[in-house]
């Protein structure tokens, strides 16, 4: 987590909007329901990437237009796939990235 976002997702604003717009998804990844897939959502991502000039903007930190429900594959995609957890080698044997 970046620092100057820290208190942001610490507060009860956040965490209101993020459980609210959990629920309106139904706790489904939105990226996956759309490939037909059902996956649980595990993070509630900002489309527009949180910035120090911007989290104070509730159009962006706390609006439902700029947040997506997705798992956490989803998300390490739409940020940068080293973020993974795991890979899949060429066997389709899960391997657990260390800490």
């Amino acid at each position: 987590m970046k620092p100057f976002a820290e208190r942001f997702y610490k507060g009860k604003a956040w965490q209101k909007t993020r459980d609210s717009y959990w629920q309106y998804r139904k706790g489904l990844c939105e990226i996956c329901l759309s490939k037909g897939i059902i996956k649980p959502c595990e993070i509630v991502h900002h489309k527009i990437e949180l910035t120090p000039d911007n989290i104070t903007d509730p159009t962006i930190a706390l609006s439902f237009d700029n947040l997506q429900a997705v798992c956490r594959d989803c998300h390490a995609d739409l940020h940068n796939k080293s973020l993974r957890r795991y890979k899949i080698d060429e066997l389709g044997r899960v391997i657990i990235k260390p800490d």
